[in-house]
């Protein structure tokens, strides 16, 4: 290995790679995703998977907050902690971090072309795929304690799925990539759940019945003892502000304690555990919880993390572009929302939020999305919109989402790019108004960029959240 190679030839060559997640054209098959082929390359890299413990996450919606939440609490607790998801949100290095250091960019360079000259004879690999075993040689060289894995695309043939984890996490499920996964929640919930592992506990977020009965189904199958937030494991929302919120999370079995709690009006000598989190929204509450469950679980094994280290982790985690507050003069809000639950969660949030408050949005989507059942959740919130294109291939164009908008009666302009719309935003919002970005996390990716150089044109700026 020569210096020759740099980062962005390392970046080239992962990307020359066919990349099934940016076309419609191929189902989510055996026949494409492959998991021997990932065994394989991992077999001749030294099978580095099996080189640290690990917690796999799966989900719809909320398993980069859980994956980050988990994280931050192994770090506090002292444990040398690798994370892996996926897509990044500005920088590729994100996607592969130890602590609070994403992977660096020489390290991707060195790896990548180490890998191509031992997997050589290895065909039909994915750049996901490559993505995987570099994060998990990575991993492994750095010798981590353990590494919490967030599953790329549905669960039962993501190239993640060659762990041997201590926990599974399945968090919220909903439509998403019907055109791969099925076009009913229990097909999507089937393929999810296909990183379930024989007597290996799981912690379920809450759901709709028809997926939850799925889990619970293959659970029983494979023996996997099953914990049920919302069930199990109950939480409850305390107060917040546009910087940070606190939970409560209890057992079940100490619901009679919360109930003399609560009728006291708080004057009970049992005190229900307290949680802050930086991140906002209702579902940030479940999200927590899930975290929170999925890390006793852990402890009931053999995992040494007390509370207070989770609570340490719970209030430094840093995971940025979710119903994130940028500013509040003017008042800027950033979300990844990118498919309908994640629309209504939104609504839900800036009702929360910024009750009566008037929205300006920033819109741009992936064509393969559920575009029209978004702007049925978020436009009636809405009363004006931007939209705009990402530099993505999979971003849908400017004139088909003006077109499903003018179906919701509202005046639409089109600006690109992405920093432009945000800039034009902001510059026509009015005193009190709220200008929020969402649709996209390539979308959210370039507007945080993008405020870097807009704030610095902004003397009035007051409060920022990084």
């Amino acid at each position: 290995m020569t210096d020759a190679h740099t980062f962005q030839d390392a970046l080239d060559y992962l990307y020359s790679f066919a990349d099934y997640s940016k076309k419609r054209t191929y189902r989510y098959s055996a026949e494409v995703f492959d998991l021997q082929r990932v065994h394989d390359l991992l077999h001749v890299l030294g099978d580095p998977q099996d080189q640290f413990a690990s917690f796999h996450i799966a989900g719809t919606k909320g398993k980069g907050s859980v994956s980050a939440l988990i994280a931050a609490a192994l770090d506090a607790a002292g444990y040398r902690t690798g994370l892996y998801t996926s897509p990044h949100l500005r920088h590729f290095t994100e996607r592969i971090r130890i602590g609070d250091a994403d992977i660096p960019e020489q390290e991707v360079a060195d790896l990548v072309f180490e890998i191509r000259d031992r997997a050589e004879g290895i065909t039909g690999l994915t750049t996901y795929e490559w993505i995987t075993a570099l994060g998990f040689l990575y991993f492994a060289r750095q010798e981590v304690d353990l590494a919490v894995v967030e599953v790329g695309l549905g669960g039962r043939l993501d190239a993640t799925n060659v762990l041997d984890p201590m926990v599974v996490v399945i968090t919220s499920l909903s439509y998403d990539h019907m055109h791969l996964l099925g076009d009913s929640l229990s097909d999507i919930a089937r393929e999810k759940a296909g990183i379930i592992k024989p007597d290996v506990p799981i912690v379920l977020a809450p759901q709709q019945y028809e997926a939850e009965r799925v889990v619970e189904d293959i659970a029983r199958e494979l023996n996997a003892p099953l914990v049920r937030v919302g069930k199990d494991w109950l939480y409850a929302p305390g107060t917040h502000d546009l910087h940070r919120q606190n939970l409560f999370i209890w057992p079940d079995d100490e619901q009679p304690l919360m109930d003399a709690y609560v009728e006291s009006g708080g004057m009970e000598e049992w005190v229900p555990p307290r949680f802050e989190i930086p991140l906002l929204g209702y579902h940030q509450v479940i999200n927590a919880t899930v975290a929170y469950a999925s890390l006793r679980v852990a402890r009931d094994t053999k995992l040494k993390v007390e509370d207070e280290a989770i609570r340490e982790g719970f209030r430094s985690v840093h995971w940025p572009g979710r119903f994130q507050v940028l500013s509040e003069s003017p008042t800027v809000v950033i979300d990844s929302a990118h498919n309908r639950d994640s629309a209504l969660k939104l609504r839900i949030a800036l009702d929360d939020y910024f009750p009566g408050q008037l929205v300006t949005l920033v819109f741009g989507a992936s064509t393969d999305k559920d575009i029209s059942g978004m702007f049925a959740d978020l436009l009636p919130r809405v009363s004006r919109l931007v939209v705009t294109q990402a530099e993505h291939p999979r971003a849908a164009d400017l004139h088909s989402l003006a077109v499903l908008a003018h179906g919701f009666a509202l005046r639409v302009e089109t600006v690109t790019p992405v920093a432009k719309a945000l800039e034009h935003a902001i510059s026509i919002a009015r005193p009190g108004e709220v200008v929020v970005v969402a649709g996209s996390i390539f979308v959210a990716g370039e507007s945080l960029a993008a405020w870097e150089e807009i704030r610095k044109k902004m003397p009035l700026v007051t409060t920022e959240r990084q």
